[in-house]
């Protein structure tokens, strides 16, 4: 019955990380976008949103780690919960990154193109943000498709 219960709450924190990765990607992040803000606002916005759903996020994360650890624990460990662990550490360096140095520098380059006194120096840090904003998306992609994988590995770990 226990196990039974810990199988379930690891599987659902799955659904719900996997979800909100998801949710902010590809329904926040567009709509930002959408807005006829200037890039520094958009991005400060962006930004404050990242900051109150990462702490939503990590607790998520952080649980749905001790219940994969639960799961082996009650259920058994074997390759398929060792893969989801390794996959979940990568989880937690990729959003960390994600939050410590992205979300971070694009602010900055933001307001520094914002604030640019010339229309060359301007054009230069839009090309940065521009190219780390790539380079973040590609990160976030990373993250669904881990996550993906995580609950699949979730569901199967029984």
């Amino acid at each position: 019955m226990v196990e039974a219960i810990v199988h379930t709450v690891h599987v659902l924190l799955a659904g719900v990380w996997l979800g909100g990765v998801v949710f902010t990607t590809t329904v926040v992040s567009p709509a930002l976008k959408a807005m006829k803000w200037s890039d520094a606002e958009r991005i400060g916005v962006r930004s404050v949103i990242g900051g109150y759903y990462a702490k939503v996020g990590t607790l998520n994360l952080l649980f749905l780690f001790l219940f994969a650890i639960l799961d082996g624990v009650f259920g058994g460990f074997g390759g398929i919960l060792y893969a989801e662990y390794a996959l979940l550490v990568i989880l937690f360096f990729l959003v960390a990154s994600h939050g410590a140095y992205f979300g971070r520098r694009l602010r900055e380059l933001a307001e520094a193109e914002e604030a640019a006194e010339d229309r060359r120096e301007a054009a230069e840090i839009s090309a940065r943000r521009r190219s780390l904003q790539g380079l973040s998306f590609a990160v976030s992609m990373a993250d669904i498709l881990i996550s993906v994988v995580v609950v699949v590995l979730s569901v199967n770990a029984l």
